[in-house]
């Protein structure tokens, strides 16, 4: 099908954190109005929304005639069983399928050209998929249920994901050429701006597609290389970098903005936990108007942010004093909308106090329900 004498892709999308909807938008918008040969639609869902059987089969059916699907973060299990059944059926016939970290079954549904992880059998990518197994039952006890924190499983599958362009180097011909391509698109999600986006659709469409491959219309030597911020480190809306220690902070803050925004080098010290997220993809204007009012009343602030699911793992390196864990700063305030430790599909509040009684200042959260254990919500009257 075409519009207006262009190759239509359509790609179909599934995310947990409404911010990549507005970067996709973005990024098809940019395509369709570009002089590009290719025209896109998309069509996207939250996560949360395939709880209703209604938008489950408004999802199938958009799958019918979909090229591409991409999916991220599907990390709870009762949707990424609804989200399997939905994909499988489809999937051989579908060009693309980009399922980036999420639970394994998900992450099965993987296609690229001949990067197919349900094939995989021996060699660096039957290793990875192994690691992947150990990483859930490390997480897992002997009958299912978590032997650890509750972000575990998910973050461990994070950090193991992010070793991926290391194994692949090592693989043959096409198979190395399909696998250096998902990493290059891992690479551009997780770098999460429109940019990003519309060069991560731009690639898969010129190789995958064939409609489009057969027309050779998409000049892949002239597509972008990812560009993607630290996965862990310190974020201020008025640095156009992004600071990975504490002491190159602290001297850009004390002697460059700090004197400019009027603070005064005595003034109180505020801990800001931040998704990066929001960071990547640009989504950050709740985050600058709580910079700017904190800086406004005069307070010092230190945002930092991390790409894993344990928000603890910054707090500890940035805001606390080594050794002793005690807080560096005078208070703590969590704008994640998730608990100190865990994630999207659970939390871990056991750890989280542990992490919060060295830390010893007070802490805010933005949505007090992410913190409570289970037995305290049933309690609470919240």
């Amino acid at each position: 099908e075409q519009q207006e004498g262009r190759q239509l892709v359509k790609v179909v999308y599934v995310v947990l954190e409404s911010q990549y909807q507005s970067s996709m938008t973005a990024a098809v918008r940019q395509i369709n109005k570009s002089d590009s040969k290719i025209c896109v639609e998309c069509v996207g869902y939250l996560l949360e929304e395939i709880r209703d059987p209604r938008a489950l089969e408004e999802l199938g059916g958009d799958l019918q005639d979909a090229n591409a699907f991409i999916c991220s973060l599907i990390f709870v299990q009762e949707l990424a069983e609804k989200l399997v059944e939905v994909v499988q059926p489809v999937r051989d016939r579908l060009d693309i399928c980009l399922c980036f970290p999420s639970m394994p079954e998900v992450m099965k549904l993987n296609k690229l050209g001949s990067f197919d992880l349900t094939a995989i059998t021996g060699g660096p990518l039957g290793s990875f998929a192994q690691q992947v197994k150990d990483v859930r039952q490390q997480a897992l006890g002997g009958q299912g249920k978590k032997a650890g924190g509750g972000g575990s499983f998910q973050d461990g599958l994070l950090k193991l994901v992010r070793t991926l362009p290391k194994v692949l180097k090592f693989l043959p011909g096409d198979q190395a050429r399909d696998a250096r391509t998902f990493i290059l698109s891992l690479q551009h999600w997780l770098g999460g701006t429109p940019e990003n986006l519309e060069a991560m659709i731009m690639r898969v469409a010129g190789q995958y597609v064939p409609a489009v491959t057969a027309q050779n219309i998409i000049d892949l030597e002239r597509i972008m290389e990812p560009v993607v911020v630290p996965d862990q480190g310190i974020w201020h809306p008025c640095s156009a970098q992004i600071f990975e220690t504490a002491s190159e902070y602290k001297a850009w803050y004390e002697d460059v903005h700090a004197p400019l925004a009027g603070i005064a080098r005595d003034a109180p010290t505020i801990g800001v936990v931040l998704q990066k997220s929001h960071i990547a993809t640009k989504d950050d204007g709740h985050y600058v108007a709580m910079v700017q009012e904190f800086e406004r009343r005069g307070a010092k602030v230190v945002c930092v942010y991390t790409g894993g699911l344990d928000f603890s793992a910054p707090v500890k390196q940035y805001l606390a004093s080594p050794g002793t864990g005690e807080g560096a700063v005078d208070v703590l305030v969590n704008l994640t909308g998730f608990s100190l430790v865990g994630g999207p599909a659970s939390q871990d509040a056991k750890a989280a106090k542990e992490v919060l009684t060295r830390f010893n200042r007070p802490y805010l959260v933005s949505v007090p329900l992410v913190f409570q254990s289970i037995s305290e919500w049933q309690e609470s009257e919240l």
